[in-house]
C-alpha cells in the first residue's frame, strides 16, 4: 500500500488513518465497549493502516491508554504513526485550555506514559487558550522535538491569526481542523496559509459525524453529540439529506459508496495528505480503506464541489 508523506515531516502514512474518539471516548459516546475499541485498533493495523489519531480529551486519557495497550500487545510501535493532542486541564470541576510551555511539557510526558511509548510521532496543541503567545507554546514543543520526545508539531482549531503567530519560526508541521463538504470555512484563509507554508492539513469530522456517509433518513434519531449539531436539526437536516441524495447519484454511477466518494474528494485536495475518519465497528475500519480505490475525474470532483459550493 503506497504511503504518503505528511507535509514537510518525515512521517509517511497510509492516506487513510483512523480517528479514535470512539476508542475509550466515554465522555463523547455512551455505552462504548473498551474491548471493541481495542479491536478497532487491531483491525486498523491488520489492514495496513499505520496512522492513529487520538487525544487526551477522548475519555480523559483512556483512548491513549487503550491504544498503548494494543501497540504493546502487537509490538509494532516503530511501524505506526501515532498522533495525539493536548491542552485540556481541570480547574476545579471545569476543564479549561492551557497552552503554557510548562503545561504542554507535562501533557506530553503524561501522554507518553499512557501510550506506553518513549516518543509521539505527532503532537498537537488541541485548542488555543486566550493568553499564551502561540510562538511560545510551539517553541516548547520544538524543544521536545529536539529532545526526541515528539517527531512533528501540530496545532488544532487555531484561528488564522493564531496559526500565523504559532508558525512565526516555521515550526508548525500540521494543522488539524474541522473540514467537510458542509463546513468549508477554512478554504477562505487557513488553506492558502498552510499550502504556502508546507503545512499539511488534516480534516476532522470528514463525514460530518456520519451525515455525509449517506445512511441517515429524516426519521433517524440521535442520542449522542450529534443531537446538538445544527445540521442534524429540523429543516436544516432535511436540506442536508437532499444534498446527500445528489452525492448518492454520483456514487451510484461509479459503483462506490457515498462515504468513499466524499473521502476521496478530500484526498484530491492539494492541502490534504491524509484523512482520519472514525469508526465504531471493525467493518467500518475496513470499509474506510475502500476510499483508496476511488479515482475521481475532474468532472466528478467539480460536480461534488458545486453541490456544496
Amino acid at each position: 500500500m503506497k504511503k504518503v508523506q505528511i507535509g514537510k515531516t518525515d512521517l509517511h502514512v497510509n492516506p487513510v488513518g483512523l480517528g479514535t474518539n470512539a476508542v475509550g471516548g466515554h465522555n463523547l459516546y455512551p455505552n462504548l465497549n473498551e474491548e471493541t475499541g481495542k479491536d478497532l485498533i487491531r483491525m486498523a493495523i491488520d489492514q495496513g493502516m499505520n496512522f492513529l489519531d487520538t487525544a487526551y480529551i477522548y475519555g480523559l486519557g483512556r483512548s491513549e491508554e487503550l491504544i498503548g495497550e494494543v501497540l504493546q500487545e502487537i509490538g509494532k510501535r516503530n511501524e505506526m504513526i501515532v498522533a495525539t493532542k493536548g491542552s485540556h486541564r481541570y480547574e476545579g470541576d471545569d476543564i479549561v485550555n492551557d497552552n503554557t510551555p510548562a503545561f504542554l511539557r507535562k501533557t506530553v510526558e503524561d501522554s507518553l506514559k499512557r501510550l506506553k511509548t518513549d516518543y509521539i510521532d505527532l503532537f498537537y496543541i488541541h485548542f488555543p487558550d486566550e493568553d499564551t503567545p502561540k510562538y511560545e507554546a510551539v517553541g516548547a514543543l520544538q524543544e521536545l522535538k529536539d529532545q526526541g520526545k515528539i517527531r512533528a508539531i501540530g496545532v488544532s482549531n487555531f484561528s488564522i491569526k493564531q496559526l500565523e503567530e504559532a508558525n512565526q519560526d516555521g515550526y508548525v508541521d500540521v494543522y488539524q481542523g474541522e473540514y467537510n463538504l458542509i463546513n468549508r470555512k477554512v478554504e477562505e484563509d487557513i488553506f492558502p496559509f498552510v499550502q504556502e507554508n508546507s503545512i499539511s492539513f488534516v480534516p476532522y469530522f470528514p463525514l460530518a459525524a456520519g451525515l455525509l456517509a449517506g445512511k441517515y433518513t429524516k426519521d433517524t434519531q440521535f442520542n449522542d453529540l450529534r443531537q446538538n449539531m445544527e445540521q442534524f436539526k429540523g429543516e436544516r437536516f432535511e436540506r442536508e439529506l437532499a444534498r446527500v441524495d445528489q452525492l448518492k447519484e454520483i456514487a451510484s454511477n461509479k459503483g462506490v459508496d457515498v462515504a468513499h466518494l466524499v473521502l476521496a474528494w478530500y484526498l484530491n485536495h492539494p492541502a490534504i495528505d491524509s484523512i482520519i475518519p472514525g469508526a465504531k465497528k471493525t467493518d467500518q475500519v475496513k470499509a474506510n480503506l475502500k476510499t483508496l480505490d476511488v479515482a475521481l475525474t475532474d468532472k466528478e470532483y467539480d460536480a461534488i464541489d458545486n453541490i456544496y459550493r
